[in-house]
């Protein structure tokens, strides 16, 4: 059903006609400049400082990140993760040109297939449109380089992001959402489906007790791309390793 028999259906149950024109151009103002929600001050931060908070918040809700130095780098650490996880070396891949376009040939044992996700598929690997710091969460429109079935199905969700598709606030994602979508008769639409994943699936419905893998993955792995050149901050182990390389230093900063 279009929009125009919804609420053509609408002003029917409220017998009425079409909004006056003063009314219809009060509603399309808002719409138009729709006014912005708090935006948490967590989120506000150096480029550097976003990129560790939203990697904190995943590993805070159960997933893990790795941070690889570019394309070129993914083949190998999937390979390497998949042998630390004891998973098999095969993965349904998503058709996404940056994925397409990796070069499997340093890892000849791996077995790549790009597909939607089929019963069975135990490891998949998704290409992420954007994360966002303040919750650690990753944002998946569906369309055809992004089957929603690789998000559900596969017990492990591999899942590539660029660090240059962090954002701060879910307002900004949203932003960025609908300049990229625009077209003459909405001036900024939505996709059909939009995933947000925060954290492998769980559940804590019976007994309090918390089960990984309840409603689609149990494991949730990051590949985070540095794209950018914004420096990142160390991480404790880096920085820890610093402090013992320079006795005297100040002391490295706790966990």
């Amino acid at each position: 059903m279009s929009k125009d028999a919804i609420l053509g259906a609408i002003r029917r149950g409220l017998k009425r006609g079409p909004l006056p024109a003063d009314q219809a151009a009060m509603v399309e103002g808002r719409l138009a400049r729709h006014p912005r929600h708090l935006i948490p001050a967590r989120s506000r931060l150096p480029r550097a400082e976003q990129v560790a908070l939203f990697i904190r918040n995943v590993e805070k809700e159960f997933g893990t990140v790795e941070r690889i130095p570019d394309l070129a780098a993914v083949p190998a650490a999937i390979g390497d993760y998949l042998a630390a996880q004891n998973l098999p070396a095969r993965l349904v891949i998503a058709p996404h040109p940056e994925l397409q376009g990796l070069d499997w040939s340093a890892r000849p044992m791996l077995e790549v297939e790009a597909r939607r996700a089929r019963d069975g598929d135990q490891v998949s690997l998704q290409h992420a449109w954007a994360g966002v710091a303040e919750t650690g969460t990753l944002f998946f429109p569906s369309d055809a380089t992004r089957p929603t079935t690789l998000n559900l199905l596969p017990d492990t969700e591999i899942v590539l992001l660029r660090a240059s598709a962090i954002v701060g606030a879910y307002e900004e994602a949203w932003d960025r959402l609908r300049a990229e979508r625009r077209d003459a008769l909405t001036g900024g639409f939505m996709p059909r489906n939009l995933m947000l994943v925060t954290g492998p699936s769980r559940s804590a419905d019976i007994e309090q007790t918390l089960e990984l893998g309840a409603h689609g993955p149990r494991r949730l792995h990051v590949l985070l791309v540095e794209d950018e050149p914004a420096p990142r901050l160390a991480t404790p182990e880096e920085a820890r390793a610093e402090a013992i390389a320079q006795p005297g230093g100040p002391a490295a900063p706790g966990d």
